[in-house]
């Protein structure tokens, strides 16, 4: 009896524990939506990361801030990403059933296995020579764009984000994909609305935003593809369509298949590689020392392209749901229950990083900014490519560049994005 009515009091602790931690992570997670939040968000992962590795998220399920944590839920089988099967159970009233939600459950970085296997197969990877084609673009584009800032620079100050971040991604992907120029400025503002459907907390009008958006991109994409069934080319869009036929006999869920990989590569390839881009030159600018050392040491090109991954990742937030019952950092979790994987949190924790606040050339590449396990970016290599392509150019191309004010940051808690970089020559 004894022992029983200690068990008890355990629970009742345990119980008035989660409850005081999801009220003070709705007060950090108000902080966070701010825009001063959003513009140094780290003071309030630290925060969160005092309440332990594994948290109560404020409106269900957990929030994950230990990296080693983060590291082993994107690494095992026993974690999958909210799909279809898991969005239909949360209810028509809810975010998870947004048309644009639904319509993002049917492309590949929402799929579990078997489906997942079967896609990513057919959809390939950027091999050596798409990467020696796309670097082609991506080296003669970026020539073209800081030939362009530099010119607005000699005349006062220039967005650096505007002229330059946003500009070559869409080049070097729609230039992969055959995509027509005139397009292109189109489908970079589609995905920025359609991102917030992907957002850990969106809003009801940034959810219409997102169906909008999506409902735009669906209808581009699928005259796209019957345009490329009937005018084939070398395109990866034509290629995907053969591939397709041989798998898919009903040609219109073909196409549609063909449509939904088009999609998830431009919106994988846009707006966390451009968010990338702004991130790493505003950690060049902000700091003079910083242009100098590379400017005089290229070889640390890489080495300031992985730091600023870690320091300040596209992507803070990766949420997948329990397979199965289990125990996590000590914390009960249900089957189909989600965590939030707070890799931008995960990503400053001195269990894993020395002095996780300083920004270090020297520090050995280890960070989460790719997702992990059968998840992992497929586009990881060229968005390395595209950094280190412009980083490369810019400290040799140009006299050190100087901040003129400090960026402000969309209203965005999972994905990062700059909506300015002012600079001007120092």
């Amino acid at each position: 009896m004894a022992a029983d009515a200690q068990e008890g009091a355990v629970i009742v602790v345990v119980a008035a524990n989660a409850s005081h931690d999801r009220r003070s992570a709705v007060t950090l997670f108000s902080r966070l939506r701010t825009a001063k939040g959003q513009a140094d968000p780290f003071p309030i992962y630290t925060a969160l990361r005092s309440m332990g590795g594994v948290s109560p998220a404020p409106w269900g399920g957990s929030l994950v801030t230990s990296f080693d944590l983060c590291d082993q839920v994107l690494r095992s089988r026993h974690w999958l990403e909210p799909d279809k099967r898991w969005r239909d159970q949360q209810g028509p009233g809810t975010r998870w059933n947004a048309p644009s939600s639904r319509e993002m459950s049917n492309t590949l970085p929402a799929l579990n296995p078997p489906d997942h296997t079967r896609i990513r197969r057919a959809a390939g990877t950027f091999g050596r020579p798409a990467l020696q084609r796309i670097g082609r673009t991506i080296s003669r584009t970026t020539d073209q764009l800081l030939s362009g800032l530099a010119e607005q620079l000699h005349a006062g100050e220039a967005d650096f984000a505007a002229l330059v971040s946003e500009e070559l991604p869409v080049a070097a992907i729609g230039d992969w994909l055959a995509l027509p120029t005139a397009d292109r400025s189109r489908l970079r503002r589609l995905t920025h609305d359609q991102v917030f459907t992907q957002e850990l907390l969106p809003s009801a009008s940034q959810l219409a935003r997102s169906d909008a958006a999506t409902a735009e991109l669906r209808a581009y994409f699928m005259d796209l593809v019957r345009h490329r069934r009937t005018h084939p080319g070398e395109d990866p869009v034509s290629g995907w369509i053969r591939t397709w036929d041989a798998i898919e006999p009903n040609r219109d869920k073909a196409d549609e298949a063909v449509y939904f990989l088009a999609l998830f590569v431009l919106l994988a390839a846009l707006e966390t590689t451009s968010s990338l881009l702004s991130t790493m030159t505003l950690r060049l600018v902000e700091h003079p020392e910083r242009w100098d050392t590379v400017a005089a040491r290229p070889d640390l090109v890489p080495a300031f392209v992985e730091e600023t991954l870690r320091y300040d990742p596209p992507t803070h937030v990766i949420s997948r749901i329990s397979a199965k019952d289990c125990v996590l950092g000590g914390i009960e979790i249900r089957k189909d229950d989600m965590v939030h994987l707070m890799v931008g949190a995960a990503h400053w924790d001195p269990a894993r990083h020395t002095d996780p606040e300083r920004f270090d050339l020297q520090r050995k590449p280890d960070h989460l900014a790719f997702s992990g396990g059968i998840h992992y970016c497929l586009g990881a290599p060229l968005a390395r490519l595209e950094a280190q392509t412009l980083l490369h150019q810019l400290v040799r191309r140009l006299p050190r560049l100087t901040l003129v004010r400090r960026p402000a940051w969309a209203p965005r808690v999972a994905f990062r994005r700059l909506l300015n970089l002012d600079v001007a020559l120092a």
